[in-house]
């Protein structure tokens, strides 16, 4: 099920919302060469993306990391490494990594942006997105494996989403083998479905002691943020806001959220 859009105009325009999606899309093309120079994606992936083991020192210094294409990331002690928690948030892995993470931001951001304000909405963003790293961390600190996305923080956004909004339909684009169809749902469904699976892909790895289990999609990153939108909403939500929302008959949030 991918979300397209939803029921749920917003009072102003999303300027925060747009400005991430501009980054994230600048940083993909002019920063990582939009994945055609495979050595380019290696090496900002390798610098700037965040490497649990070298944040916690549990990594060796030295050990190389297969990334393709014949290139490597190599276990350092760089200074720099202390600001990849944020850095890794700007940086993805393909195409169709960044389209995702975009279209998930689109859908859903805009709305909780919405009872937010613009610089709250940043600040909750960047927390997630911290949240999100921490849990990564602590399930493997000993990780090699370089993790970037900007899947973290915006799983802050669903959760926030999920507490403000549970009964806004939202239209999903639906896939049954041959079968394809753009189906309205509640926002709930979609949003305990996503989260559903990161658990069921998420609850084996705690058994797994490897080095390079996060190898592949973070998603402990995924219920980390997603957990933490959840538990911060209520402090970012903007009173003002939400009665500006109604007054304009705009929907409000759901009473289950307070």
């Amino acid at each position: 099920m991918i979300p397209i859009s939803d029921d749920n105009p917003t009072l102003r325009f999303p300027v925060v919302t747009v400005g991430l999606l501009i980054i994230m899309g600048a940083v993909w093309i002019f920063v990582q060469h939009a994945g055609f120079d495979s050595a380019a994606l290696a090496a900002t992936t390798c610098d700037w993306g965040m490497v649990p083991g070298e944040i916690t020192g549990r990594a060796r210094l030295g050990l190389a990391v297969p990334l393709g294409q014949g290139s490597v990331c190599v276990v350092d002690n760089d200074p720099r490494n202390i600001l990849t928690p944020i850095t890794s948030m700007f940086l993805h892995g393909s195409w169709g990594h960044i389209l995702g993470n975009g279209l998930f931001l689109w859908v859903f951001g805009n709305n909780v942006e919405d009872v937010m304000g613009r610089f709250r909405f940043v600040v909750f963003y960047l927390v997630c997105g911290l949240v999100a790293a921490l849990s990564q961390i602590l399930v493997n600190p000993a990780s090699p494996v370089p993790m970037v996305g900007a899947s973290g923080a915006i799983s802050g956004v669903l959760g926030a989403y999920l507490l403000l909004y549970p009964r806004v339909r939202v239209n999903i684009l639906f896939f049954l083998f041959i079968f394809v169809r753009v189906i309205s749902v509640p926002a709930w469904l979609t949003l305990l479905w996503w989260i559903g699976l990161q658990l069921l892909t998420g609850l084996p790895q705690l058994s797994e002691m490897r080095p390079d289990a996060s190898a592949g999609v973070a998603v402990w990153a995924h219920i980390g943020g997603f957990g933490a939108g959840l538990a911060l909403i209520k402090l970012f939500v903007n009173p003002k806001l939400l009665a500006a929302r109604s007054a304009k008959g705009l929907r409000p949030p759901s009473r289950s959220a307070w």
